[in-house]
This record gives C-alpha cells, sequence and structure tokens, in this order.
C-alpha cells in the first residue's frame, strides 16, 4: 500500500512539473549573433513558445578564454515582459571603442525566462538560460569569415614522446567546429584518427592529442570537419597537412 502510494505522488510530481516544463520554452531566431561593424547596433529576436507570459532578462557575457572581462555591450531591453506565443526583439548596442579593430572578439548572449509565479504552491518553476555566441567583426578585415576554416594550418607535431596535432589559424576571424573532433587520415597504413577539436580564435595555435596516436605514420595526411557558419549551417572542410 505504502509503494502504490509513493508511486502515484511520483508519478503526480513528473507530471505536474512536465506541464510546468511544457507550458515554458523560450527560443532565439539563430545559434549565433555576429555584430558587423561599422554598424552601431545589431538585433535578435526572442520567441515565448509557452501559452503563459514570462519575464525575459538578457545580457551579455564575457567569454572565459578571452583576453578581457569588459564587456562594451548593452541590451534593450534588458528585462521584458514577453505575453504567450508572443515575440521581442532585443538591440544588442555597442559602445563603440574597447575592442581590437583588427580581428574578431568573441562573447556570450544570455537570455533567461523567468515565470510568472506559479497558481498552484506545489508546482516545480525552473528558469530556463540560453546562452548563444555573441561575434564582434570589425570593419575592413582581411579575407572572409567563410575562408577562415580553410585557412587553417595544420602539422604533426611531436608532444611528451607522442605523435599529436598542431592547429594555427591566421586569420582574423574565430573558427568553429562542429562536434568534438575532428578526423585525420594518413596515407602511411590507411589509418582514420580522431583529435579533439573546440573554437580557435584569430592568431592562437593549439596542440592536441591523436587518439590511438601510437599507431600514426608521419607523411602525408589530411584533416576533415565541419565548422559553423555564419548562419549556424555547416561547412565540410578538408585540409593537407602542411609537413
Amino acid at each position: 500500500m505504502k509503494a502504490s502510494l509513493l508511486t502515484r505522488i511520483a508519478l503526480a510530481s513528473a507530471m505536474t512539473l512536465f506541464a510546468s516544463m511544457a507550458s515554458a520554452g523560450i527560443t532565439l531566431d539563430g545559434t549565433r549573433v555576429v555584430f558587423a561593424a561599422p554598424a552601431k547596433e545589431t538585433s535578435v529576436i526572442v520567441r515565448n513558445q509557452g501559452s503563459n507570459d514570462i519575464m525575459v532578462q538578457s545580457w551579455v557575457e564575457p567569454d572565459s578564454k578571452g583576453a578581457t572581462s569588459d564587456v562594451p555591450f548593452a541590451i534593450t531591453p534588458p528585462l521584458v515582459r514577453l505575453g504567450g506565443n508572443k515575440q521581442q526583439i532585443l538591440r544588442i548596442l555597442y559602445q563603440g571603442q574597447g575592442l581590437p579593430t583588427d580581428k574578431e572578439s568573441v562573447f556570450w548572449l544570455a537570455v533567461q525566462e523567468i515565470p510568472q509565479k506559479a497558481k498552484n504552491e506545489n508546482t516545480l518553476q525552473i528558469a530556463i538560460r540560453q546562452r548563444v555566441k555573441l561575434f564582434y567583426r570589425p570593419a575592413n578585415l582581411p579575407d572572409t569569415a567563410a575562408n577562415a576554416a580553410k585557412s587553417l594550418q595544420w602539422k604533426f607535431v611531436e608532444q611528451g614522446g607522442k605523435t599529436a596535432l598542431s592547429v594555427t589559424n591566421p586569420s582574423a576571424y574565430h573558427v568553429s567546429f562542429s562536434g568534438s573532433a575532428v578526423k585525420l587520415r594518413t596515407d602511411k597504413g590507411a589509418g582514420t584518427y580522431t583529435a579533439a577539436a573546440e573554437m580557435l580564435a584569430p592568431g592562437a595555435t593549439r596542440v592536441v592529442a591523436i587518439n590511438g596516436s601510437s599507431g600514426v605514420k608521419l607523411g602525408t595526411a589530411t584533416v576533415e570537419f565541419d565548422s559553423i557558419n555564419d548562419y549556424g549551417g555547416l561547412d565540410r572542410v578538408t585540409s593537407k597537412l602542411s609537413n
């Protein structure tokens, strides 16, 4: 009897939680925001997919791996009430100075849903936060963002007595990888390996371990990966190692 009662209570709690979560949900009109100079502002649309009114709070955060902790941006409105199935335009304003003019800078746009006070005291409410990358792109940068992934320079290096993979980004743009690994194919032994991948900043070099590197034989090799473009789509790139 006790087990049955506990089961019913657990099911009721789960249904209440599911109902609360089902009525919530905000979406943005993109997976990233590109702020291209000389524009003084850009915008993003946030939509309330639920049927209930919510409060939406927005702000810009520095990238934890960035060179600066200052945030020269403001968002208006920073806090807004958004009706059910409605949308709101958020304007992102740049103060006009404080960021490099010869390369991109990256920040995070955070948009948080704050549910209205529940009518039922036993309802569990969850504040859902979404974060997307905000790229500030100065005017007159050389080449284009679309070519940045193709310009990456790959080569074999020795690290801790093992063969590793070095990648350098000579462009002025950030390169974002889709997934957590790149594929490496060598002509010697026809081996296929993977190596960790994460966003690479302009001018940065990173050395990453190759999974199963003990079997890698130096020689002609190619790297294959998917990069994320300005529209959130994927571009397949194949590059040869320089050595």
